[in-house]
């Protein structure tokens, strides 16, 4: 038992990258929804039991009421998207799909700005010194 409870999170992690890449290819060409529009899976995150995934999605449009437009359209089209994923992948347990948007791009744009700010302020004190 010890021996395959070891594999188990590296299979885990498999299956979450497949169901990403194949989620990816289920939105972009069989999602029919003009609600959701240039959507990036950043992450899947699968539970052991393979019951729930929870996907992290990005997209070029951050006004709040497109990404809500966006999550709602996603979780209302999650049971056509679970079933075109039950037909490329075969695995014991089709997990319930969850879409969640994932801000870390963001942020992190915001970050790399906030330190451009700083450096340009360093380097003119540098210069009136």
């Amino acid at each position: 038992m010890a021996r395959h409870s070891k594999s188990i999170p590296g299979r885990s992690l498999r299956v979450a990258d497949q169901i990403q890449r194949d989620l990816s290819d289920i939105i972009f060409s069989e999602l029919k929804d003009p609600n959701v529009g240039m959507v990036t899976i950043t992450e899947v995150k699968v539970t052991p039991d393979y019951a729930n995934a929870r996907v992290y999605v990005t997209m070029l449009d951050d006004n709040p009421d497109t990404v809500q437009k966006t999550l709602d359209s996603l979780q209302r089209a999650s049971g056509f998207i679970r079933m075109q994923l039950g037909k490329r992948l075969h695995i014991h347990t089709l997990p319930q799909l969850t879409f969640v948007y994932d801000n870390s791009i963001a942020e992190g744009i915001a970050l790399s700005h906030l330190i451009d700010v700083a450096n340009s302020q360093r380097a003119r004190d540098d210069e009136e010194n």
